[in-house]
């Protein structure tokens, strides 16, 4: 792989809660998942964010959650196949608007916490979610987890796609994201963090959490922008790369 993704999950501080460091991670990343609302980030400084992500050429995605801002959204929800529809194309149609005041356009789609992790394997809600991007734009890219199955459905349901990967996260022997609530689910030293990702990006491959080998086929590199050390995280990965040849571009670009 000569070139990758880095993505990073943005605009989601609230009034006087600052969450982040959106100046800093815009500098270094190629797409910012922007927060709609519906588990962080208000109006103003998602207007903040859409516009210094503009400044910094980085594409933009929609980053759609289950409505709860007390839980970041990071609770699970069981929501309707028609409230589930209708969040996402509220959602996504909040941050359009933001995104066209600033000139730029919304490219893809990247659903957050609890519901990301839900729709990887649940085609009930997943194909709701499906269902509210082509009802607003199917031109839209849906990101989702490298190797889960919401892919080949959003693929067989006339969406593009792209895998990703998650540099601060440990993974399972078969390829899913360890439980926040297990020691170890989250990795914090950057040297660590930024040699698993050249080994992705060269090999296809990461090490699990109980040392196995496991193949990981993505095109785009998450580091959670409310994680400890992120920027540092987010440079370093960077630096690797670019030392050892591999270009940080957006996945709109290949």
């Amino acid at each position: 792989m000569t070139a990758i993704d880095l993505n990073s999950d943005l605009g989601e501080s609230y009034g006087a809660w600052a969450m982040g460091d959106d100046a800093a991670m815009l500098a270094i990343v190629s797409s910012a998942n922007v927060a709609c609302g519906f588990h962080a980030g208000d109006p103003v400084g998602i207007l903040k964010t859409v516009r210094a992500a503009a400044k910094n050429d980085v594409s933009i995605g929609a980053h759609v959650s289950y409505p709860d801002r007390v839980g970041f959204g990071r609770r699970d929800m069981d929501v309707t196949r028609d409230e589930l529809i209708a969040d996402v194309i509220y959602q996504i149609g909040a941050l359009k608007g933001v995104a066209a005041s600033a000139g730029v356009t919304v490219s893809y789609v990247k659903p957050h916490g609890a519901l990301y992790n839900r729709i990887a394997q649940d085609t009930k809600q997943g194909q709701a979610v499906i269902d509210g991007i082509l009802a607003i734009d199917p031109s839209l890219v849906l990101m989702g987890l490298a190797g889960a199955p919401i892919l080949d459905l959003a693929h067989k349901s006339g969406l593009k796609v792209v895998a990703e990967a998650f540099a601060d996260r440990a993974y399972t022997p078969d390829g899913q994201l360890v439980s926040r609530r297990e020691p170890g689910a989250v990795l914090h030293d950057t040297a660590e963090i930024a040699g698993r990702m050249l080994q992705l990006a060269q090999s296809g491959t990461l090490e699990a959490i109980d040392g196995s080998t496991i193949k990981v086929d993505a095109q785009s590199i998450c580091v959670h922008g409310d994680s400890p050390g992120a920027v540092a995280i987010a440079r370093e990965i960077r630096r690797t790369f670019e030392e050892n040849g591999i270009i940080v571009r957006s996945f709109l670009s290949a």
